[in-house]
């Protein structure tokens, strides 16, 4: 262990750590604003750089420049790492609490290096305050992850550094420790070595992060109305599709809704189109909420839209469309317009979502030609 050089280490780990943040802040300028902390992190990553540069230069120039300002750096930077996965998961973050702790830790950690100087102190202290930031952090993903292989990995190397540092600490309260960072003494030099490969992991890890959520948003963009939020008419053929090999195998029911509003065009020309898309984007949270979980409503286009209801026969079918329609006659005053339902199931092995469809449109226009703000069955 002692033929290690410690100094290369930390600048060559340290250096990874530089160019692992030019790859977020890259990522950051090119990913859409909705994924969040990314910049938090590329931040994280070069304050823990300058913390290496400035610690390797350790006995070359004061004690303030080679020891206090890392400590700050590295507690400042343990803890932006935090706030962005904070954000990155959508919690608010509660600053203030941690940033009073982190002035703290580094008063004391000053005063340790400054009026009395004392390496194992700042060990004692360094370590246990790195220990609680790791902790909470790997507790955020535990709790708001979404189960994926990236949350995976980053809560196991948030514990692996929470683990780390907590050994550091009982090694360090159990025997003396060296008067400096560079000293070679084995727990010391494990230390040294252990926590910049952390850190680089963890960073390996926020870049997966980043890289799955962009993956299934762009997976929602592909087969989500980007207006409505309604899925696209493509996905539900498909999602059609795999219903009706359902009820082949099975027996079991589905009904198609097909739904347009009535005299929609006569709300863009009198009120104008924005008005309009808040007309769509109501009429969806409308129908959504009288759904159930495994519904599916898609946009087939302009101000048409189908429903699709596994599990479901033609008469419960018909009580649903009633009761869309119903809830958008009684909503004068946000959607301020009818609908008219067509409705059709399941019947035989022979039907396909062509002619669920054809069956429901000639419902639906049905409905229209009886004055429109109805329900018919196809």
């Amino acid at each position: 262990m002692s033929a290690i050089d410690s100094r290369t280490v930390i600048a060559l780990v340290s250096l990874m750590g530089a160019l692992m943040s030019l790859v977020l802040f890259f990522m950051r300028r090119n990913y859409p604003a909705s994924i969040k902390g990314i910049g938090e992190w590329s931040l994280t990553l070069l304050l823990l750089f300058a913390a290496g540069v400035l610690a390797s230069m350790r006995d070359q120039a004061p004690d303030l420049v080679t020891v206090a300002v890392p400590n700050l750096l590295i507690t400042a930077g343990t803890y932006l790492a935090f706030v962005g996965s904070q954000r990155f998961v959508n919690q608010p973050p509660r600053l203030l609490p941690n940033l009073v702790l982190i002035a703290l830790v580094n008063l004391v950690l000053l005063w340790f290096t400054v009026v009395d100087s004392s390496y194992g102190s700042r060990t004692l202290v360094l370590t246990l305050a790195l220990a609680y930031l790791f902790g909470i952090h790997a507790h955020l993903y535990a709790r708001h992850g979404y189960g994926t292989f990236s949350d995976r990995f980053v809560v196991f190397i948030l514990c692996l550094a929470t683990l780390n540092e907590l050994l550091r600490f009982v090694t360090a309260a159990a025997m003396p420790v060296g008067q400096n960072l560079f000293d070679p003494s084995w727990p010391n030099l494990l230390y040294i070595t252990a926590y910049p490969f952390i850190m680089l992991l963890l960073a390996i890890g926020m870049v997966l992060l980043a890289t799955h959520r962009l993956r299934v948003e762009l997976e929602h963009l592909a087969t989500h109305d980007s207006l409505t939020n309604a899925t696209t008419r493509r996905h539900l053929n498909d999602s059609c599709e795999q219903e009706l090999e359902r009820c082949r195998r099975h027996g079991r029911s589905t009904a198609l809704l097909l739904m347009d509003l009535d005299h929609f065009k006569a709300i863009n020309d009198t009120r104008g189109h924005q008005a309009g898309d808040q007309v769509l984007i109501r009429f969806v949270d409308i129908v959504n909420g009288l759904l159930r979980r495994g519904d599916e409503l898609g946009r087939f286009g302009g101000e048409e839209f189908v429903a699709l209801l596994p599990e479901t026969a033609l008469p419960d079918a018909l009580m649903v469309a009633e009761r869309i329609r119903a809830a958008c006659e009684a909503d004068t005053v946000q959607l301020g317009c009818t609908v008219s339902i067509g409705v059709s199931s399941y019947q035989t092995s022979a039907d396909t979502t062509d002619s669920l469809l054809a069956r429901a449109d000639a419902a639906m226009y049905r409905a229209k030609a009886a004055g429109r703000n109805r329900v018919e069955a196809g």
